[in-house]
């Protein structure tokens, strides 16, 4: 080799290395959010995605509601697109569908869920169709009876709609452990695509049968209220971090909490809610690198003090 091309060579390396990588020019953090296949069709899930419960229920042209689109952004950035949502949860839904419409962005990278609360078969259907038009939708990606409100009926409509296409996945939630024994039912005598369900490091009841179950029934599982409703983070906040978090690239207490439910083999996603940018970022970088195994949170967990 030459020297004049030596250092033509050298040159175009250095330039090289000081360009951007292509994560960074997409804006998109260097490493990827990880995903997990729906067992019911393999399809990739990305394994953190958005509550809207308070934070989405905003009116056009406040402060808060201003602040929602880069919480979007933040998401679909990192590689995140499940946005999860209900009628129960005020404007949300519409809000939600404004966001999507005005970026643009509703078929090539979110992932909608919501949901049907209410009883009775007409107003469950009258229900259900004012969220796909809230959500500015023809087709909804999952569709959740809520709270188990009705579920026979509910489920009898939904896999109509889903062999017309309609919905794409349907399933059942839940938030609270005295319901665990008939969620439990339910899951073992219907065909669910999805399960939802609350699962924290301080609310593990779900452990116990439930992801066991989801696991053995191939039903996908969304984990609601990963900080345990919140007042967990609230309870941490001035808590040093422990030396430990750094060993499973954990910056912040909310990617530990996130990292402790994304560990679970069972849990397919998880919904933690917010409404700003900078938490939605924060929240997806737990859903990169790898998640540690229940050894290592029987051995560090209680340093937490909880």
């Amino acid at each position: 080799m030459t020297r004049a091309r030596l250092l033509r060579l050298s040159a175009a390396l250095c330039a090289g290395a000081a360009l951007p990588s292509f994560a960074q020019q997409q804006g998109r953090p260097a490493m990827t959010m990880n995903t997990r296949p729906i067992p019911s069709t393999q399809e990739a899930l990305p394994v953190v995605g958005c509550g809207t419960w308070i934070g989405f229920d905003q009116r056009p042209g406040t402060d808060e509601y201003k602040r929602l689109p880069g919480v979007l952004e933040a998401l679909f950035a990192a590689g995140g697109k499940v946005i999860d949502s209900s009628p129960m949860y005020g404007r949300s839904e519409e809000t939600t569908g404004e966001l999507l419409a005005a970026s643009k962005q509703r078929e090539n990278k979110a992932f909608l869920a919501t949901k049907v609360w209410t009883s009775g078969r007409e107003a469950g259907i009258a229900q259900m169709e004012q969220s796909f038009a809230r959500l500015r939708t023809e087709r909804m990606d999952l569709m959740q009876v809520h709270n188990l409100m009705d579920w026979k009926t509910h489920l009898a409509t939904l896999r109509g709609w889903k062999e017309k296409g309609r919905v794409r996945y349907i399933g059942i939630t839940h938030y609270t452990a005295s319901a665990y024994d008939e969620v439990e039912a339910v899951l073992r005598a219907e065909k669910l695509d999805f399960l939802q369900i609350n699962y924290s490091i301080d609310a593990r009841e779900a452990e116990q049968r439930l992801l066991p179950l989801a696991a053995e029934r191939g039903v996908a599982v969304i984990v609601n209220m990963p900080f345990g409703g919140g007042g967990l983070l609230r309870r941490l906040r001035d808590k040093p971090l422990p030396a430990w978090a750094t060993e499973i690239g954990c910056t912040s207490w909310a990617q530990v909490l996130l990292k402790f439910v994304l560990s679970h083999p069972a849990v397919t996603c998880t919904i933690p809610g917010t409404s700003r940018a900078q938490h939605m970022a924060d929240n997806a970088a737990a859903g990169a690198g790898s998640f540690p195994d229940a050894a290592f949170w029987r051995s560090n967990a209680g340093s937490i003090g909880l």
